[in-house]
């Protein structure tokens, strides 16, 4: 037991920790994680899953699974379909039986395995699965569009894949029995399981938004309520007929992300965690349970099938289905060849490799060494091309360097102005287009319209900036985006105005507050006071020459350290609780009031001496900013 206990804590450390060394490096975390894996089972044989976990493993994996759909089905919204719908509508029909066939095609004839695997075995390769997916567009900015087509065919598709199988697996068991033909029987069967199912699911999503709402389940049994809801559909389904279960759970997580529960939003965080856990852990399992001697086993023929896969299944049934569609070339193209497989291709073939395997077919044995041959092959193929592919395409939207500033002021347009100078965009969000009049005048970007509600809908894609600022005159809105946008974006990239206060009484708890900006932490009314006082933004580059202790310097006590903009256009705000790093190289904006300047003459005649020496030796090592803090 404490052994099991050993191990139990080693595949969470290298899921984990895969998850965070591919954060640091951009790496696939996939592809770590499968790394990882295989070290820890068929290489040091520290962990043999089938062993260690005995009668457990089949099921705990399964009901894994199904957690993983559930939590991607909850990621999908009909509204994503206005731009995405038709494409996916395609790819989910059309282009999967056409991943099928021509998959079924290559298995036969490239790899040289009987017809009943090889169509057994085409069906579960049209998955390419939110574990795999989810990850690789975390780390891609590529538009909404070719990013929720990809996001839906993931999802939809991995319980498509499994029925596929069943179909063929209860073909060949009629087959093997009767020696007829009973196609239309079996497709009558499984069609009515898979409405079922469908149904199902459907029904509990129902059953939690009556229950919810109502006030018949307490706050902290909701989550615990959904999970064992989820588990118990997809047991029920799995009964009626294998595999449709990945139906029931997928259809409740659609139905439930549509039905704009309250609350639901915080209980969907909380299933992100898990699923990410449950990933770490599962792809660590499923591939610590690769055998050596299957590997060794892996012939010549199989690579002639895996270059098919890539290079010819994939991109046809891509393409094909998407022709005379409005989606751009670039986007097509991108598509066509991102096709990474992961948990459920694995977990589903092993499950069909053994039940084959039972009826005697020899080239049974054979699927499970090409399912991880396949991961493994498209997970390096289009883990580690798919920027550079982007790239290439123009679909690349590169990092986030906006910053969104919510709350149209002269202050914040004043802001706005200043980061605009450093060539860092910014858009202003506010509820009154009257408010947004001279943003516009100034040639700053403006957003008509309630913020958290615009990036829920998705009018404003979040992961665009860099940075968000609430700058509004109530600081519980202020504080509930930095709580909204916090989890989304990062806590460290959310910022909002200190407190307005009155008679010492603070109007919102320091529990509830977001970082609040430089290191008074001033309200609205008071910026706005200090504006109208002829406070403003300046700004100068920090050089060799010239270094932030000369910039404090020059600065009055009443000057404040606003933010630092590096050459990379990357923007890290000074907080009530911290200070950012500065380097050679990076402007930093300070907020000064009028004569914040305040070295004496003879002060700033020296200063001026050195910077007309320093321009002389290196002219590049001062750069005066726009504000003219540094010496002229």
């Amino acid at each position: 037991m404490d052994d099991l206990t050993i191990k139990l804590a080693a595949i969470g450390a290298i899921g984990i920790g895969a998850q965070w060394i591919a954060w640091r490096t951009g790496w696939p975390a996939i592809a770590l994680m499968l790394a990882g894996g295989i070290l820890a089972g068929p290489v040091t044989g520290f962990i043999d899953p089938v062993e260690d976990f005995g009668n457990l493993y089949q099921p705990a994996v399964k009901l894994a699974v199904a957690i993983i759909l559930f939590e991607g089905g909850l990621s999908l919204n009909f509204r994503e379909l206005r731009h995405a719908g038709w494409g996916v509508f395609r790819l989910v029909t059309l282009g999967t039986l056409i991943a099928w066939g021509l998959g079924a095609l290559a298995l036969r004839y490239a790899a040289d395995i009987a017809w009943e695997p090889a169509i057994l075995f085409g069906g579960i390769l049209v998955v390419t699965g939110p574990t795999v997916i989810g990850p690789m567009l975390r780390q891609l900015r590529i538009g909404n569009r070719p990013s929720d087509i990809l996001k839906w065919e993931g999802i939809v598709n991995d319980p498509i894949g499994a029925l596929l199988a069943v179909l063929t697996l209860a073909y060949v068991n009629t087959t093997e029995v009767s020696g007829g033909n009973a196609i239309a029987d079996i497709g009558m069967h499984v069609g009515l399981a898979s409405l079922f199912a469908i149904a199902l699911g459907v029904g509990m999503a129902w059953f939690i938004a009556y229950l919810f709402p109502r006030g018949l389940v307490p706050e902290f049994l909701k989550v615990p309520v959904v999970f064992a809801l989820v588990i118990l559909g997809f047991v029920i389904a799995d009964t009626v007929e294998h595999e449709t279960g990945l139906l029931t759970v997928t259809a409740m997580g659609i139905a439930l992300a549509n039905m704009k529960l309250d609350s639901f939003g915080e209980m969907r965080r909380f299933k992100e965690s898990v699923t990410i856990l449950l990933i770490s852990g599962v792809f660590v399992i499923l591939s610590a349970t690769l055998n050596l001697e299957l590997i060794q086993r892996f012939e010549l023929r199989f690579i002639l099938f895996l270059i098919l896969l890539l290079f010819v299944v994939r991109p046809l049934s891509v393409l094909i289905p998407l022709l005379f569609s409005s989606i751009p070339w670039p986007e097509r193209i991108f598509m066509a060849w991102i096709a990474p497989r992961g948990v459920v291709c694995v977990a589903i073939t092993g499950l069909f490799a053994i039940r084959l395997e039972e009826l005697g077919f020899e080239d049974a044995d054979a699927l499970m060494p090409l399912a991880f041959a396949v991961v493994i092959i498209t997970i390096i193929a289009h883990g580690f091309s798919a920027k550079w592919v982007a790239q290439k395409l123009g679909i690349d939207q590169g990092p986030g360097r906006s910053v969104l500033i919510v709350g149209a002021t002269g202050w914040s347009i004043e802001l706005a102005e200043a980061l605009v100078k450093r060539d860092v965009p910014v858009t202003i969000a506010d509820t009154s287009f009257l408010a947004l009049r001279r943003a516009r005048q100034k040639g700053v970007e403006t957003f008509h319209g309630e913020a958290l509600e615009a990036i829920h809908e998705d009018h404003l894609d979040v992961f665009s900036y860099q940075s968000v600022i609430a700058a509004t005159d109530n600081d519980a809105y202020n504080a509930l985006i930095c709580a909204e946008l916090g989890p989304e974006i990062g806590r460290d990239r959310v910022f909002q105005l200190g407190n307005e206060e009155e008679k010492g009484i603070s109007t919102l708890p320091s529990a509830l507050k977001g970082r609040m900006l430089m290191k008074s932490a001033a309200g609205l009314l008071e910026l706005l006071a200090r504006r109208e006082q002829g406070w403003e933004f300046k700004q100068t580059r920090i050089g060799e020459k010239y270094t932030l202790d000369d910039l404090r310097a020059r600065l009055s006590g009443n000057s404040e350290l606003f933010a630092v903009v590096t050459p990379e256009k990357i923007v890290k705000f000074f907080t009530s609780a911290a200070r950012p790093s500065i380097n050679e190289g990076d402007f930093v904006i300070a907020y000064i009031p009028p004569g914040g300047d305040s070295a004496d003459e003879d002060e700033k005649e020296a200063l001026k001496e050195r910077a007309r020496e320093a321009r002389e030796s290196a002219k590049t090592d001062v750069a005066p900013g726009d504000g003219g803090l540094a010496p002229a």
